[in-house]
């Protein structure tokens, strides 16, 4: 039996829910993030609280001998044949299950007969799209997962017994550069990590997208694609992409823009965060910027390895709030902006400024930082009492404003709640 690196940040969401019967726990997230580990790891704490081993069934769809499942009758066969003579609450999970037309009405029927503790995933929105999201409505609870944190990257480069540096600058920088798919870190080689990183996007182009969309257009789609990779970060709308391809020679709707980033959304492989107006309370269409769901797509697609700290440590940490689970937007205070404004279930919020350093040299004819001035302002003009942070990589840390300043690798090892 194979040793797997825990994922403690998504079994503790997950624990409350191993013998619900009456939700579906639908497991979502890039392919090759760790979904399928993730259902093997709640396997063995079932198996560790006592649970049968017969009681437990996996079916992998997109393996021997399932791999020729696609109907919702052949699904409801197999399960049928496994659970036969079994007693108590019977763990059903299922991998890869947008691979069976149809799926939705037999797992609510086995939701209903209230003896079935039921886990799906897929690599894509998709499963949250259409009939699921029509059919199951109140009947099943989404759990998202990312690729590797930083704090869970040196974790499994220790559970790995692949060598850390004591830098943890040097760390960060190889984080950052190799990204965070779980099988990278069993490759040594920097070239073999960039090209199974290339094997993935390679994957998930035929079987989350190809597979599920009619691309008309293909060198169209990836065009669009490379853009929205290489202008991660950046203020990004429709008319703004459409202006971009018309001048290399591409005339193309805005429809069919939108249409195809919505399809790279559902892939997983951007996240798009909205632009919030803290005055009229609304968010601002056309105002986004989209972020990915792992670095390494930008560096595996691009000879360049210099890092731009300011949209690369962006995208960092919204990676790590989104694996927190939090609400996030981009907010807009009049002519300032903040860079995240996060909420919990609980309302709760923060707001968040993110910058490479304030220590620096940059001091105006009066003596005062620029860059300093500059971060803090937007955070200072809110004027409620909910939480601020300005996370930076700097080691001296300010006080000032009752405003958090917080180190960014510091709170990713230390996997710090910010709400």
């Amino acid at each position: 039996m194979k040793k797997l690196f825990k994922r403690e940040n998504y079994l503790k969401k997950i624990r409350g829910f191993y013998d619900d019967v009456d939700m579906i726990k639908v497991i979502t997230g890039v392919r090759r993030c760790g979904k399928s580990s993730l259902m093997e790891l709640i396997s063995d704490e079932l198996t560790s609280r006592g649970i049968e081993k017969e009681n437990i069934i996996f079916i992998h769809l997109d393996k021997r001998p399932y791999k020729s499942i696609k109907t919702s009758d052949q699904l409801e066969k197999i399960i049928d044949e496994k659970t036969l003579r079994l007693n108590g609450i019977k763990y059903l999970f299922i991998d890869e299950i947008q691979n069976v037309t149809g799926f939705e009405e037999v797992i609510n029927a086995y939701r209903e007969e209230g003896e079935y503790s039921i886990f799906i995933t897929g690599s894509n929105s998709y499963l949250l799209s259409g009939d699921l999201a029509t059919k199951l409505t109140g009947r099943y609870i989404e759990f998202e997962m990312t690729t590797l944190s930083f704090e869970e990257y040196l974790g499994m480069k220790k559970f790995y017994e692949k060598e850390i540096s004591l830098d943890k600058d040097e760390e960060f920088i190889n984080y950052i550069l190799e990204g965070g798919f779980p099988l990278t870190l069993k490759y040594d080689s920097f070239d073999d990590k960039r090209l199974y990183v290339d094997s993935v996007i390679d994957e998930i182009y035929e079987k989350d997208i190809r597979k599920n969309n009619k691309i008309r257009k293909k060198e169209l789609f990836k065009k669009i694609q490379t853009y929205i990779i290489n202008n991660f970060g950046a203020t990004t709308s429709v008319e703004s992409i459409c202006k971009y391809l018309k001048k290399k020679g591409d005339n193309v709707s805005k429809n069919t823009v939108y249409n195809y980033l919505n399809i790279l959304e559902s892939a997983k492989i951007i996240s798009k965060c909205e632009r919030f107006d803290m005055k009229s309370k609304r968010s601002l269409s056309g105002e986004e910027k989209y972020y990915l769901s792992d670095l390494s797509f930008y560096f595996a697609k691009n000879t360049d390895n210099r890092i731009n700290y300011g949209p690369v440590l962006e995208n960092v940490i919204y990676n790590y709030l989104k694996s927190k689970g939090y609400k996030i937007s981009i907010g807009k205070i009049g002519k300032f902006e903040v860079d995240f404004i996060i909420r919990n279930n609980m309302n709760d919020y923060a707001y968040i400024q993110v910058a490479r350093t304030i220590d620096n040299d940059n001091y105006d004819e009066n003596g005062k930082n620029i860059t300093e001035e500059r971060e803090y302002r937007s955070l200072e003009n809110i004027s409620d009492g909910y939480s601020k942070y300005l996370l930076t990589m700097d080691k001296l840390l300010q006080k000032r404003s009752g405003i958090k300043h917080l180190n960014i690798l510091d709170m990713m090892i230390n996997n710090e709640e910010l709400l």
